[in-house]
């Protein structure tokens, strides 16, 4: 006979949390859950869950519990405060932060609840509060395969991608990694944005046709398939198509520059992305990189 299904707990029930723990009232067995405000509790406790005062409460009542509070020092506090999850977790307990902190914070947090037979996994979500909504995220998982099995489970309510990025640390790595690309791309998209106005277009057509082509064609992440950023070997299969990727937005950054130039636009980014892309790719630069930077040198 498979062992019942403890209460699971939730600590923060903020933009992010309250819906990540809505999911969790799916599952089966109680949901404990702990916020500082009142009226973020209430709708839980109508709900079914049971709702206490603190997160030691929380860890008595629980085996695996979620933490999704504001920064690092909310964290700390949750976890090994005067009124903290360590005050009153018993061994074997997981704690899940999901909150994006410090990688720093993460292990060595997770050392101070290993030295009481707790186990800390940092585990980051990407998708938002839609994402949440909608039992879409994806969970960025650093800590033991113990621990990953116990949250695993869990998280499938709220998740739709679990990763098991490593141990304890890697979770917030790779969401750190995964929000340069975010915010670096936002900013690229300012920059083809100025372009698209000054060349007289509108730029909320262009964001459709963005959003349609992103979602076929998967976007930035459509490049992510192998495992290092070594120089590709001529023989490598890899290497055929990465140049072929690499001569495709040679081509079109060169010409998204010449336009830039007809309309006095500055493209940093697309100017930095032109020598950038093919060694990037791990397949060096193409003619037209070559040649762009030939004309600069010879300015």
């Amino acid at each position: 006979m498979s062992e019942p299904i403890r209460a699971g707990g939730y600590i923060g029930l903020g933009n992010m949390g309250a819906p990540m723990a809505t999911r969790l009232l799916e599952r089966p067995g109680t949901l404990v859950v702990c916020d500082a405000r009142a009226e973020a509790v209430e709708p839980f406790a109508k709900a079914g869950a049971t709702a206490l005062s603190t997160p030691a409460e929380v860890a008595d009542r629980t085996s695996v519990i979620s933490v999704t509070v504001l920064d690092d020092d909310q964290v700390r506090d949750v976890v090994a405060g005067p009124d903290g999850i360590l005050s009153s977790a018993r061994p074997g307990t997981v704690i899940a932060v999901h909150s994006t902190i410090s990688d720093v914070t993460a292990t060595e947090l997770a050392a101070t609840c290993r030295a009481k037979g707790v186990d800390l996994v940092d585990a980051p979500v990407s998708g938002g509060a839609p994402g949440a909504q909608q039992g879409r995220l994806a969970v960025m998982v650093g800590g033991s395969d113990d621990a990953f099995e116990a949250v695993r489970e869990p998280f499938g309510y709220f998740a739709e991608l679990v990763i098991h990025a490593g141990p304890v640390g890697a979770g917030t790595r790779m969401k750190l990694a995964r929000n340069l690309l975010h915010f670096v791309s936002f900013t690229a998209a300012c920059e083809a944005q100025r372009l698209a106005e000054a060349a007289g277009l509108d730029i909320r057509k262009l964001g459709k046709v963005v959003r349609h082509t992103d979602a076929i064609t998967g976007g930035a992440g459509a490049i992510m398939l192998r495992e290092t950023t070594e120089p590709v070997a001529e023989e490598d299969p890899w290497f055929s198509i990465l140049s072929h990727v690499r001569n495709l937005g040679e081509k079109d950054l060169t010409l998204a520059l010449d336009l830039g130039g007809r309309f006095d636009v500055d493209l940093p980014l697309a100017t930095r992305a032109l020598t950038g892309l093919g060694p990037g790719l791990g397949v060096g630069t193409g003619t037209l990189a070559d040649q762009s930077t030939h004309r600069k040198e010879n300015v």
